[in-house]
């Protein structure tokens, strides 16, 4: 069903050509963007134009549709439409049927970045059990499109990515995701993540590098709902029933929601675009805002490609 990585595979990824400045705005950008995300979130229905929206971000308007096109990748006006009910119920159409050629396949299609992105495997189900005994994971904080992002790997791949507002967040952020494995040893490596974080965030480097390592570090079931949502085309979403009926019946939608819930790899592993049957966006473990920033930035990443 997945990927097989080579046992020789335990290498470092190399430390790529960008630099401190091409991500040193990421931080400011998204603390000025969420506030502006926050406020289209409650809004959208309303349309807000763009001297609205920086008003509330209490920019002039020509200072907002810079900062934002340059963190977004597309206009405010575009970003409110890519958070309309009905571009939801648009990405919702066919989700099933897009699924299934993924699977029947076995790859996600031409504008599924993990194509090439991502080569993952999961850990054995005994290596779960022993709750991470015998496993070193290191880590580290580094800026992202998303706010501060922690950034987890084993000798195999990155096992782990979440996010936090702000420094004072670190510290549970940081426990949240510990407690997924407690058996494990933690090294704190932020020289040793940094290149793994590169590669996750910068969209110039999806198709230009071997694929990023993944492991997936979970019970079988949580496993195979991962899998399914790597196989999700990039721009579109899926409902938790759906979902459910690829992985077992749809019945299990409750239970495929907890595994979407507790997926350790977020962002990468797209838990962001699954969405309830009405359309409308559901839960996130990392804030809604940032779940609705997620979705907006992949829709300028794919304007731009188009």
């Amino acid at each position: 069903m997945m990927n097989a990585l080579q046992e020789t595979m335990t290498t470092q990824p190399e430390p790529t050509v960008t630099t401190q400045d091409d991500t040193s705005h990421w931080d400011e950008d998204y603390d000025r963007v969420r506030q502006a995300i926050a406020f289209i979130s409650e809004t959208w229905r309303d349309q807000p134009d763009l001297d609205e929206i920086a008003r509330n971000a209490g920019l002039s308007p020509a200072h907002f549709h810079r900062l934002f096109s340059r963190w977004a990748g597309i206009s405010p006006k575009e970003f409110v439409q890519a958070l309309t009910l009905d571009h939801a119920r648009a990405l919702l159409k066919g989700s099933a049927t897009i699924l299934d050629t993924a699977y029947e396949v076995g790859l996600s299609g031409p504008g599924r970045l993990h194509d090439l992105f991502i080569d993952h495997e999961a850990m054995t189900p005994g290596d779960y059990k022993r709750r991470g005994s015998g496993l070193e994971i290191v880590w580290g904080y580094h800026v992202s499109p998303f706010g501060l992002a922690l950034v987890m790997a084993t000798d195999r791949g990155v096992a782990g990515v979440a996010f936090a507002d702000d420094e004072t967040e670190q510290p549970q952020v940081f426990e949240d995701m510990a407690r997924r494995w407690p058996a494990a040893t933690y090294l704190h490596a932020p020289d040793r993540t940094a290149p793994y974080a590169t590669r996750i965030f910068t969209p110039e480097l999806w198709r230009k590098t071997d694929p990023l390592k993944v492991v997936l570090i979970g019970t079988d079931f949580e496993v195979r709902v991962w899998d399914a949502l790597l196989r999700l085309p990039m721009g579109q979403a899926i409902t938790y029933s759906d979902l459910a009926s690829h992985v077992c019946s749809p019945r299990a939608a409750r239970a495929v929601g907890t595994a979407v819930g507790r997926n350790p790899i977020s962002f990468v592993v797209p838990c962001h675009r699954v969405l309830r049957k009405d359309g409308g966006l559901g839960g996130y473990h990392w804030g809604i805002t940032r779940k609705q920033a997620i979705i907006g930035w992949e829709s300028g990443r794919l304007a731009q490609d188009a």
